[in-house]
């Protein structure tokens, strides 16, 4: 008998580079703004001493903040370290069945991930040759479904009727609906927790609340599926946030004013991008989230550019997959910064 034979192996996801020299950086759909002052202001105010102290395992405070500002319960409210591990948590908790969970071939390659890791069978749905979800694939027995709304890397989003239709199709299994690029575009399904018991939102901090490096996620559910979320929290890990994620996280979120300012911004921007890229021959799309999905003109590659553009100091993200490799995913920067990522691409295709 080998060591090998009582290792768990899985192929990992492979997130965006993170180069540590100076370059405009369009590859990891982070917020090109600073976080909150309010954030910053009440971590200056902080005691580090109490860095000796566990934090709160409750995270009462960092949940009630979120709770009201959502305007549900504080029962219905989870926290976690990004919405990542929020995610990790309900695949964990809510599909330990024999059936296969569902979720779309297009979407976050982490959800396949941690199906893997925790061994739990799933299927694909492909998404139709406009990249929109077939409704009709997730209507087959099933042991849980996941659709990012709007998704991942396509920047689409699916109507509220349309998340409706899905979760009445599935009252017998949990539907998680990843809503890391709600505050960019789309209608939210937070309005529906109160009416299908089956439904978890999951939302994060790090794309409008610019808080990708303090890593805060949160969800909402009903109250007895947030009591099972937790129940297997604190099973596995009673203190999954630190002091400092915790603090920036409620003060981030008390700053509405900033917020919305912030996420203006990026669409305002994006939606200038969107017109020079057009006027380049690249055709996507409409986005509602804080990137572009967009694919090159012929004669040129998505993997060409993406290599020339890496020369010149600016990373997008190019995902080498079947379907999607003539797409280039570019994030939204600051207005300088996509000034000078549209005058290379320029150079490089004129």
């Amino acid at each position: 008998m080998s060591i090998e034979e009582n290792i768990r192996k899985v192929t990992p996801y492979t997130p965006g580079e993170q180069p540590q020299k100076k370059v405009i950086k369009l590859n990891t759909n982070e917020c090109p703004y600073p976080p909150s002052p309010e954030v910053v202001r009440a971590l200056s105010e902080t005691d580090w001493d109490r860095l000796r102290l566990y934090p709160d395992p409750a995270c009462e405070q960092l949940v009630s903040a979120i709770a009201k500002h959502y305007g549900v319960g504080s029962a219905q409210t989870f926290v976690g370290v990004g919405s990542d591990d929020v995610l990790s948590m309900c695949f964990l908790t809510f599909f330990a069945g024999n059936k296969p969970v569902f979720f779309p071939d297009i979407t976050y390659s982490f959800y396949d991930v941690w199906a893997d890791v925790y061994r739990i069978p799933y299927e694909t749905k492909p998404l139709n040759g406009d990249f929109r979800i077939n409704a009709e694939d997730y209507y087959e027995a099933n042991g849980g479904v996941v659709i990012a709304n709007p998704n991942a890397p396509t920047g689409i989003a699916e109507s509220l009727g349309f998340i409706k239709d899905i979760l009445e199709h599935n009252t017998d299994s949990v539907v998680i609906v990843d809503e890391a690029y709600i505050d960019f575009g789309g209608d939210s399904a937070l309005r529906l927790i109160d009416q299908y018991e089956n439904l978890v939102v999951v939302r994060t901090m790090s794309k409008s609340r610019a808080l990708a490096g303090m890593r805060v996620g949160y969800c909402f559910a009903s109250e007895q599926l947030i009591k099972y979320l937790n129940d297997v929290k604190y099973s596995v890990n009673s203190y999954t946030m630190n002091m400092p994620g915790l603090i920036a996280g409620k003060a981030a979120i008390e700053d509405t004013d900033y917020f919305h300012d912030i996420v203006g911004r990026v669409k305002k921007t994006r939606e200038w991008t969107s017109g020079e890229l057009k006027a380049l021959g690249f055709t996507f799309n409409e986005s509602q989230t804080n990137f572009i999905f967009a694919k090159p003109p012929a004669p040129y590659a998505a993997s060409e550019i993406f290599d020339k553009l890496i020369q010149n100091g600016i990373y997008v993200r190019y995902f080498k997959k079947p379907r999607i490799d003539g797409y280039l995913r570019i994030s939204i920067g600051t207005d300088d910064e996509m000034q000078t990522f549209i005058n290379k691409l320029k150079e490089i295709m004129l």
